[in-house]
């Protein structure tokens, strides 16, 4: 797979040396001169051109790109390389960086962004996932299919403590991915029991997830 990625900072050029440690192509694009260091990353590519100009992208031909990722310290310039790179070039997928949380209802496919990566969203939701129990916690947003990956610690009071997935009643639209138990991971089998302190991953659409939390680990109502 071939990769571009806009920004030749410490994000940028850590991204670059997992991809190459997993074989794939990389060109790290940035504009300031002092930000080009291929000692830093060995067996990238690097490229002195603004990633918002047309001409530098051409010279990169992000046409022959499978994923272009937008890593600068700058939403401007990682919305409008996403859209270029969308738009322009017809790049199949496109990941951007979010800097700012207030900017983070810009970065949707109306701005060329399959896949946006807030580092305050993802935080808060890793303290949520670590603390909650019962409470449904999205950990990720799919932006095409306006799906969700979430997780559930299951409390001990749930229902379906004991019972087989297979009679678990889940909503349209929602789908149990695995089960992470003492450290195991295990792929959801339809005899297969849930317990309590269980970790259940689903990808679920957005406007059924109160109904999945509430399935899982009724309220009792209010007074």
């Amino acid at each position: 797979m071939r990769v571009a990625i806009a920004g030749a900072g410490a994000v940028g050029r850590s991204i670059a040396a997992e991809l190459i440690d997993n074989g794939h192509e990389v060109l790290l694009i940035d504009k300031d001169p002092g930000a080009i260091k291929p000692e830093r990353v060995p067996n990238v590519e690097w490229l002195l051109a603004d990633s918002c100009e047309m001409s530098s992208l051409e010279e990169a031909q992000l046409e022959n790109c499978d994923v272009v990722i937008a890593a600068t310290g700058d939403d401007k310039v990682n919305l409008v390389t996403s859209l270029l790179a969308k738009t322009e070039f017809g790049v199949p997928r496109t990941v951007a960086r979010v800097n700012h949380p207030n900017n983070e209802w810009l970065f949707t496919e109306a701005w060329g962004v399959d896949v946006n990566v807030s580092t305050p969203r993802i935080m808060s939701a890793l303290v949520e996932e670590a603390v909650s129990v019962g409470d449904l916690v999205r950990l990720f947003t799919f932006r095409k299919g306006n799906a969700n990956l979430t997780e559930m610690t299951l409390p001990d009071d749930s229902p379906y403590v004991g019972k087989p997935v297979g009679l678990i009643p889940f909503p349209d639209n929602s789908a149990l991915v695995t089960i992470l138990r003492d450290g195991q991971v295990y792929t959801p089998d339809p005899q297969q029991p849930v317990e309590a302190g269980d970790e259940l991953l689903f990808v679920v659409s957005a406007d059924v997830e109160d109904q999945l939390e509430d399935l899982l680990a009724p309220r009792p109502p209010k007074p």
